[in-house]
């Protein structure tokens, strides 16, 4: 019977990386209580699983958690993706960020301390690390650049915070740039992948930063959510375990793979020229290793890029527009430099 299968919660399981969580959970033989209140994350992202009786969604904010919450009680594992996402909103709206991403960690750790401590996994950024010398290993001193990453990397703290005072067995998986199905498209100018599929179906060039030489640890989303399942399995707690393919890649490199013209657009202060993660660590400790190569999870997205017809739409002007105050606070934090 379901009600007889273990029970994991996910918080923001509509969304990108938390709706592959779900699937993943559901694969092994949990069930599923999915939090989320929909402003970003999409219902359909759990269609496939209407029916069922092994996801069942709360559509709740994690700000109006509270102890006691009945989608928690039982759970053996509690992953949290819930969150605010994009950097220029972060700048613009720094306290909502703070709120959602620290005090709403906090009550999901509350909720989780009152359930009975499952183990609990959090889901850091590796934003936090800033112009990181590369490959970046987790005890990389923390240089955030901007609210978001700020943010995350005091949620992170609370998580340990909460591991260490009250024995709540926690670790952290800090993400680099994942992708695949489902990726974040919002209104804000964000995630490359979403911006270059929308512009290939308008047939519209894709809107390079730079001379496009920049490399990212892009690793695709059914190795990642492996990793957090390693790591609430992990007989270990109080970890930070860095998650990237260790094959950094050039936006050039992408551009190629999904073909078509582009046009360049100026590159941003404040951004790394590589994001490479050490994985040394969730690869001894866990025995997690990457297992989908660049080139294969391009052409899984490529083969649902219908998915992103109604995305938003960048041209190098909107682009501008949407990035004034990226440029005005991080190129003056840059300068002061």
């Amino acid at each position: 019977m379901t009600a007889d299968l273990p029970l994991a919660v996910v918080t923001g399981g509509c969304g990108f990386i938390g709706s592959h969580m779900v699937d993943l959970l559901v694969e092994e033989g949990f069930r599923v209580a999915a939090i989320d209140d929909l402003s970003t994350g999409h219902r359909d992202n759990l269609a496939q699983h209407d029916g069922s009786g092994r996801v069942t969604l709360h559509e709740r904010d994690i700000l109006g958690l509270e102890p006691g919450d009945p989608a928690f009680a039982g759970a053996r594992m509690v992953f949290h993706f819930a969150g605010r996402g994009d950097i220029v909103p972060s700048m613009e709206r720094p306290a909502d960020y703070m709120a959602i991403n620290v005090q709403g960690t906090v009550r999901v750790l509350e909720c989780a301390r009152a359930a009975g401590s499952p183990r609990f996994v959090y889901a850091a950024s590796s934003s936090c690390y800033g112009l990181a010398s590369v490959p970046t290993a987790e005890d990389h001193p923390v240089a955030p650049e901007h609210p978001y990453a700020l943010s995350k990397y005091l949620g992170e703290q609370a998580v340990f915070h909460w591991h260490k005072v009250y024995g709540l067995p926690a670790n952290s998986v800090c993400i680099f740039n994942a992708y695949g199905p489902r990726v974040r498209t919002t209104g804000a100018y964000g995630a490359v992948f979403g911006v270059f599929f929308r512009q290939k179906l308008a047939g519209k060039p894709f809107t390079v930063v730079g001379d496009g030489s920049q490399t990212r640890d892009f690793v695709y989303v059914g190795d990642v959510v492996r990793a957090f399942l390693a790591a609430a399995r992990a007989s270990i707690a109080g970890e930070r375990f860095n998650v990237g393919a260790g094959a950094p890649q050039s936006v050039n490199r992408l551009v190629e793979l999904i073909g078509g013209p582009t046009v360049g657009v100026p590159r941003r202060p404040g951004e790394p020229d590589c994001t490479w993660a050490d994985t040394a660590k969730i690869e001894r400790m866990l025995g997690w290793r990457p297992r989908v190569s660049f080139e294969d999870g391009v052409a899984r997205m490529m083969a649902d890029i219908e998915r992103w017809r109604d995305a938003p739409l960048w041209e190098p002007a909107s682009i501008a527009r949407a990035t004034e105050t990226w440029f005005r606070y991080l190129g003056r934090a840059g300068a002061k430099a």
